[in-house]
This record gives structure tokens, C-alpha cells and sequence, in this order.
């Protein structure tokens, strides 16, 4: 930190006194740039990213009292000065409330000058030694590729260092985006078997009529467009892991064959006779609930019972809230480092934006807003305006939003209308959110216009 310039934008019409508050500003570290006036500081505030600002109170146009207002509503991190000609105890409590530092008189007295930039200077290092030390603090919850200080994901750890160097076959159920494939990869590498190869199938992905060639193999000739003998995945994973994802999606007619495999270690290639040992662990993965699909019989029970050994369940991110300032700080860092931008946390008010989201796509959708933010963002600090941007475009490129029920449509056949209630108040109040509580605007996505919107804000008992 000692030999990182720290920004400071001063903002007055006057050349002289921003001379003297570069003359004492240079001398302690600052990278001083000048706006004559409060419009050209706010067009700009996005590119210069302050550390520190001193503002003149009254200048034509735009008042200091909004450029302060402004800079801390982009980046509170930002210390700012008010500078007046006339200083009175009502500007010293104007300045306060506005969120200024502190005020300067002019002309300064340079020592109360020099005084207040050690005070920020030294503020912002030792702040940025305690992020340090938070960043450190939260590589302690970072564990296989996952991170989680919250209660469940420290049971899910000790789980999973317990039942790695044991099992040969694990269910892993949890909605999606929760990291099935993370816990699968982790029970692989703690395991006897690491070093081995880790194989994953997506069975939502594989051609129904491909399937058994995909698991097992097959040999020439075997059926039309067989020109070459082929080692199923079941073969390739001889010794390692064979990582299902999605396996609820499984075809029944697959599932039996499957079963021998687990059960008995024998695979037969699709067209031959003769049958293979391996030696495969396998983990399943799935959004379904597998114990009631095998009860319905679209799913074989006895090859749930086989797999479902060992039960694994990954609670959603919305009841593991405390992780989120966690992984907001990861993916931010991981993100910043890619694009190679200063980019280095988020705002209290963004903060409290991620921890009220519902999250329906979990950690990797957290993931991709985060990303997206970073992004498009052009502070170094993510604003609730840069994350409201992103989980709009989130919100409207998901299936989840796309499939919510809209206000007006009665609720279908065998939809419990308690639920159906429940969607139409969070479909609302994220169409709400896209549009900042513009109430025309949300109207008009959803189609109704803005006196049946109110109807249904009361209707829902949604606060105006």
C-alpha cells in the first residue's frame, strides 16, 4: 500500500486553492486531479474513482452539498471535505450530515490541511490492511473449490473429509447451482482415487438412444453407424470416478444395466457377448427427488437404494445467507484479477441488494451476476446500481422469470393456490426491482396498467 498513489479529486473554480492542495497533497502520496465546476466532477466520477475528494461548497451550477451526495452514493468508501469561505455551525453540521469528513475554512490554515490529509491517508491504509485481513480470514472457509462459514457448509466439509477415503457410491441431491459437481470432485480428490480419472456424464444431455453406448460402450458393427469399436465411460473411469450429473434423468430401460454395473463391477459392451470388469466409483447427482420419483416408479428403487448408500444434500443458497458476503468477495477478487481491473469489493447498500435476492439459481447465479457487475462496472467498488443492473439482465435471461406466474392468470390444474399466490408476490416485487420501484414501468412489463397494478400490490398486501 505504501507505494500506491491515492486519488484526489478537488473540486473549485479557483486555481489558487487548488494549488496549495496540491502543493501539501503531492508531499503525502495523493495523485491530485482538478473539475472547475460540480458538472464536470459528476461526469467524471466514474473514470478518476476517488480515494479522497475536496469540494467547494458554493460554486455555480451544481452545489457542493449534491457533488458530495453524489460521490457518496457511487463509492462510500470515498472520504470527502467540504471547503467554504464562510464557515458557520450550521455549514459545519450541513457538511456532517451530508456525510462530509470534515470541513476546511478558507484561506486554510495549512496545518488543519496537512492534518486531515495524514487522517485520510492513514484511515485508507489501515482499512485496506483490515481488507487484507478479511480476505485471508475468508480463504479459511474456502475448501475443495467450495466456500461457506454458515453451519451447513461446515457440516457438508467434515462430511465430505469423512466419507472420501470410504465410499463407493454417493447420491448428491440439492437444486441447481448449489456445486453437486464441486462436492462430487472433492469426494474424488480426498479419496484413494485421486490421481485417477474423474469422468462426468450429464445424462440430461445424452441422446436417449445413444445412452447404452455412452455407458458401456459398444463393438463394430453393432448397429447402424458402429464402424469402430467404442470404450463406454463406465470402461475410461476403470479405477476412478464416475460422476453422474443429473441422474434422475436416466432412462428406465438403462437404469437396470446400470445396477449391474454398480452392483457387480461388470459392463458389457452394446453388440458383444463379453463382458469387463472395472472397478468404478460411482456419484450420482440430482435436482429431482429421486425417493419420491422411485416411489411413482419413474425411477427404479432398487437402483436408488444402490446409489443412496451414502445421502448427500446441499441446502440452497437462500438459507445459507451469512455465505453470501463470502462469496461475493471471491468471485469479485477472481474477477477482477481476469480482467485486470482494481476491482475490490462491493458497496453495503449492494450488499444488502445480494443478501435480500431469493437466489433461485443459487451460487452460480450469484456467480454470473457478480460477473456481469464486474464487467460492465466502471468503479472500483460494485455499486447496488451496478448489481440492480445485472440481476435485471439475470432475472430476464432465466428460466425461472420467464416461467414465473403472471398476475391475471388463474392458477392451473393441481397448483396449490397458497403457492401460486407466493410467485405472483415475488414475480411483482422482482419486476419491481428490475425497474428501480418505477411504477408505470413495472406496469407496463407486466402488462397491466398502473391502476391494476396497484389493485394487485394491495391484493398481495405488497407495500407501496
Amino acid at each position: 500500500m505504501t507505494d500506491k498513489s491515492l486519488r484526489l479529486l478537488v473540486v473549485d473554480d479557483d486555481a489558487g486553492v487548488v494549488g496549495v492542495v496540491e502543493r501539501f497533497a503531492g508531499q503525502l502520496g495523493f495523485d491530485v486531479v482538478y473539475r472547475s465546476s460540480g458538472d464536470a466532477a459528476l461526469e467524471s466520477l466514474a473514470e478518476i474513482q476517488p480515494e479522497l475528494a475536496i469540494i467547494d461548497l458554493q460554486m455555480p451550477g451544481v452545489g457542493g452539498i449534491d457533488v458530495l451526495k453524489a460521490i457518496r452514493a457511487e463509492d462510500p468508501r470515498c472520504q470527502t471535505i467540504l471547503m467554504t469561505g464562510n464557515a458557520t455551525l450550521d455549514t459545519a453540521i450541513e457538511a456532517v450530515k451530508a456525510g462530509a469528513l470534515d470541513y476546511l475554512t478558507k484561506p486554510f490554515d495549512s496545518a488543519r490541511l496537512q492534518g486531515l490529509l495524514i487522517t485520510v491517508r492513514e484511515g485508507i491504509r489501515r482499512r485496506e490492511r483490515l481488507m487484507a485481513v478479511d480476505a485471508d480470514v475468508a480463504r479459511q472457509f474456502e475448501f475443495q473449490g467450495m466456500i461457506g462459514r454458515s453451519p451447513a457448509m461446515q457440516e457438508l466439509f467434515d462430511s465430505i473429509r469423512r466419507l472420501a477415503p470410504h465410499v463407493r457410491t454417493v447420491l448428491i441431491e440439492g437444486e441447481t447451482g448449489t456445486g453437486k459437481e464441486l462436492v462430487a470432485k472433492a469426494l474424488h480428490q480426498l479419496g484413494p482415487r485421486q490421481g485417477k480419472r474423474f469422468i462426468t456424464v450429464n445424462c440430461s444431455a445424452v441422446v436417449e438412444t445413444l445412452f447404452e453406448s455412452e455407458l458401456f460402450g459398444h463393438v463394430r458393427g453393432a448397429f447402424t453407424g458402429a464402424t469402430d469399436n467404442k470404450v463406454g465411460v463406465l470402461e475410461h473411469a476403470d479405477g476412478g470416478t464416475l460422476f453422474l450429473d443429473e441422474a434422475g434423468e436416466l432412462p428406465l430401460a438403462m437404469q437396470a444395466k446400470l445396477l449391474r454395473a454398480v452392483e457387480y463391477g461388470e459392463v458389457q459392451r452394446v453388440g458383444s457377448l463379453e463382458t469387463r470388469k472395472v472397478d468404478v466409483r460411482v456419484i450420482a447427482a440430482t435436482n429431482r427427488d429421486l425417493r419420491a420419483e422411485a416411489a411413482a416408479g419413474r425411477f427404479r428403487s432398487d437402483l436408488f437404494y444402490r446409489l443412496s448408500v451414502i445421502e448427500i444434500h446441499l441446502v440452497p443458497l437462500r438459507e445459507r445467507r451469512d455465505d453470501i458476503p463470502y462469496l461475493t468477495a471471491r468471485f469479485v477478487r477472481e474477477c477482477g484479477e481476469r480482467l485486470k481491473r482494481p476491482i475490490t469489493g462491493v458497496t453495503p447498500s449492494a450488499e444488502r441488494l445480494l443478501q435480500q435476492e431469493t437466489w433461485p439459481g443459487n451460487v452460480r447465479e450469484l456467480k454470473n451476476v457478480i460477473e456481469r457487475a464486474c464487467i460492465l462496472t466502471e468503479n472500483k467498488i460494485l455499486s447496488e446500481r451496478d448489481l440492480t443492473s445485472a440481476l435485471a439482465s439475470a432475472h430476464a435471461a432465466s428460466p425461472q422469470a420467464a416461467q414465473a406466474p403472471m398476475p391475471g392468470r388463474a392458477p392451473g390444474p393441481g397448483e396449490d393456490p397458497n403457492a401460486f399466490s407466493t410467485a405472483q408476490r415475488v414475480h411483482i416485487e422482482r419486476v419491481l426491482r428490475q425497474v428501480g420501484g418505477n411504477k408505470s414501468a413495472a406496469a407496463k412489463l407486466l402488462g397491466l396498467s398502473r391502476r391494476s397494478l396497484y389493485r394487485w400490490l394491495d391484493r398481495l398486501d405488497l407495500k407501496d
